[in-house]
């Protein structure tokens, strides 16, 4: 099985990471859930997400199964509750890619780096590299 810090290594080299973090979706909840951050001071694991996620993200992301990039800090700031915490890590880009495991989202991979720094072909590379996570997340969605 892939543990979380080998998709963290996985896409710092192919799309670059200056925050990584990797959420469990829980359907019943409608949260997500840290299980993983290369940032635990500002983003601890176990920290959960619910009335502050914004509802187009969460349709993208979740419902549609569709990544998210938010190119420069306006569209940063447009979804996340956080963008100050964001943006002071030296963060003004995003990719949320949704993990998704026969057809049910299991939860997402949040990339995170300097404006400027994505666009389409991070994003493709970023797609191809979610299913390492299926392993961790179906575990942890599971055990619920």
């Amino acid at each position: 099985m892939t543990d979380l810090s080998t998709v963290e290594e996985r896409v710092a080299e192919a799309v670059g990471a200056r925050l990584f973090t990797v959420l469990a979706w829980f359907p019943e909840r409608r949260a997500m859930r840290r299980v993983y951050s290369n940032h635990p001071e500002q983003y601890p694991v176990g920290g959960e997400k619910t009335v502050e996620i914004s509802a187009g993200w969460l349709r993208q992301c979740v419902e549609l199964q569709q990544p998210y990039l938010g190119a420069d800090r306006a569209a940063v700031r447009a979804v996340f509750a956080d963008a100050g915490l964001i943006e002071s890590l030296g963060c003004g880009a995003v990719i949320n890619v949704p993990v998704v495991d026969d057809g049910r989202t299991l939860g997402a991979l949040n990339i995170l780096d300097a404006e400027g720094k994505y666009d389409e072909a991070s994003v493709a590379a970023a797609v191809e590299l979610a299913p390492l996570a299926v392993p961790a997340l179906r575990k942890v969605v599971d055990a619920r």
